[in-house]
């Protein structure tokens, strides 16, 4: 697979595994623009953290039409005039749904959701970012964003849980999933060439990528 050629790339993961840092690593590589999640402008996202119950409905909706938005903005500006790398995938918004919303909420949710009749375009590439939930935990709080403060342990292990879930039965663009236990792209340029190398030999819809 030619890297260069993709012209819709996505980085995914939970919170912590260091998926927006990727991002900008490939956005400047490529000369392609980065599309950043912007959490810290959800105002109920903080509140959720603290109160997940009461506020799991507003936040997810927050986010999606914060999303939903940025779609139509693609779709208009046509996105393909320049390469482009985000850092969430529009498909994983259910996923979050689904942890989240009661079962009372989550039909509501759904509603709405089909309602936008959003046409998300699929990525080229999608590189999928693993972890332990350990691991993210400990990312979490070295990285100390005012927001995730409330953010328990046991949020993060079923976040773990539902992305690695998702990925498995995800088939809708090539995928690669990388273990970044002994992976850091942000400051090691090494493992920066060796995911490029990875990608650039890419041959199936669905490969894996770990150092040992």
């Amino acid at each position: 697979m030619l890297l260069e050629k993709c012209r819709y790339v996505v980085v995914e993961g939970p919170v912590g595994v260091g998926k927006t840092s990727l991002v900008r690593r490939l956005a400047q590589h490529l000369g392609a623009t980065a599309m950043l999640e912007k959490p810290d402008e959800n105002p109920f996202l903080a509140r959720f953290y603290r109160d997940p119950p009461r506020y799991a409905l507003a936040t997810q909706l927050f986010f999606l039409f914060q999303r939903a938005n940025e779609v139509r903005d693609l779709t208009q500006m046509d996105m393909f005039s320049q390469n482009t790398v985000a850092d969430y995938l529009f498909d994983k918004d259910m996923l979050f749904a689904r942890l989240n919303l009661s079962d009372e909420e989550f039909p509501l949710y759904q509603q709405i959701y089909h309602s936008l009749q959003l046409q998300v375009l699929a990525p080229d590439l999608v590189i999928y970012l693993q972890a332990a939930p350990e691991t993210l935990v400990e990312r979490v709080n070295l990285r100390g964003q005012p927001y995730e403060y409330a953010v328990s342990d046991e949020y993060l292990f079923r976040v773990s849980r539902g992305y690695n879930d998702f990925f498995y039965h995800y088939d809708a663009a090539p995928l690669l999933v990388v273990n970044t236990e002994r992976l850091n792209f942000e400051e090691n340029e090494e493992h920066f060439a060796l995911l490029l190398q990875r990608i650039e030999e890419m041959r199936g819809p669905r490969e894996f990528f770990s150092r040992g």
